[in-house]
């Protein structure tokens, strides 16, 4: 199946005009494009499903998906580095969760449109 083509040459110069003055600046569009990079990842993504469910350290988290401390480190590094988690500590402990409300919203709504 191919995605349908316009044969027509004609330019909307209205709708082009108003699109272009509306978008964000390329600044913003490489962060928001960096964003999507990192959420690109399966592991990162289960460790986004399990910390959107409950505050987790990294031996939990480890324990969880079957993977050692050091590779689970390494993808809450990343996490933490797009501000998409964030830690507390906690004696000796550290907690991960996600970062704030917006994460977690971006999350389930990304999780909702892939089980349409």
């Amino acid at each position: 199946m191919t995605a349908p083509i316009c044969d027509a040459t004609i330019i909307h110069e209205d709708v082009v005009n108003a699109v272009r003055a509306s978008l964000p600046e390329d600044g913003t569009m490489m962060k928001l494009a960096e964003l999507f990079a990192v959420l690109g990842d399966g592991t990162r993504v289960k460790v986004l499903c399990a910390l959107q469910r409950a505050e987790m350290c990294v031996c939990d988290i480890s324990a969880l998906l079957g993977m050692s401390k050091s590779a689970i480190s390494h993808q809450l590094r990343t996490l933490r580095q797009a501000k998409l988690v964030r830690y507390r500590r906690d004696g000796k402990n550290v907690y991960y969760a996600l970062d704030d409300e917006h994460v977690g919203s971006v999350f389930a709504q990304g999780l909702a449109h892939v089980l349409e």
